[in-house]
């Protein structure tokens, strides 16, 4: 274990939280989670800062998982509420840009759907004009 030790930031600048925040957002929305991430978010909103200062308590075993640098510009982007709002923001904007395809060719497939299901139904409770007569 010859690993030198890593001073622990304090602050973030506004250009490392943006930064930090389209990487986080993409992250969530390219993988289709955009709704699961808003809702850890925000169910994460009223204790943003304990989450973040239990961020810190578990740094030593995450720094062997991730980069110590990032995962405390993360935990500092959490402490501080304007940011945690502009990263949900992010989510749920790029979601929407990422997703938009697909969920147009969702809601196309819906309707073709729908307008078979009509048409079946349309032929078998057909009056008969003949039998009428």
């Amino acid at each position: 274990m010859n690993k030198e030790y890593k001073e622990i930031k304090t602050t973030i600048t506004e250009d490392e939280a943006n930064l930090m925040i389209e990487k986080v957002a993409r992250f969530i929305a390219e993988r289709r989670l955009g709704a699961a991430g808003i809702l850890v978010l925000e169910s994460l909103h009223p204790l943003h800062g304990i989450a973040s200062q239990a961020m810190y308590f578990i740094l030593p075993f995450a720094e062997m998982v991730f980069d110590s640098n990032k995962y405390q510009n993360f935990a500092l982007m959490i402490q501080d509420e304007k940011y945690l709002k502009a990263l949900i923001k992010r989510i749920d904007e790029l979601d929407e840009e990422v997703n938009r395809a697909s969920r147009a060719a969702a809601r196309l497939k819906r309707q073709r759907r729908k307008n078979k299901r009509r048409s079946i139904l349309k032929k078998i409770f057909k009056k008969d004009d003949k039998s009428a007569e």
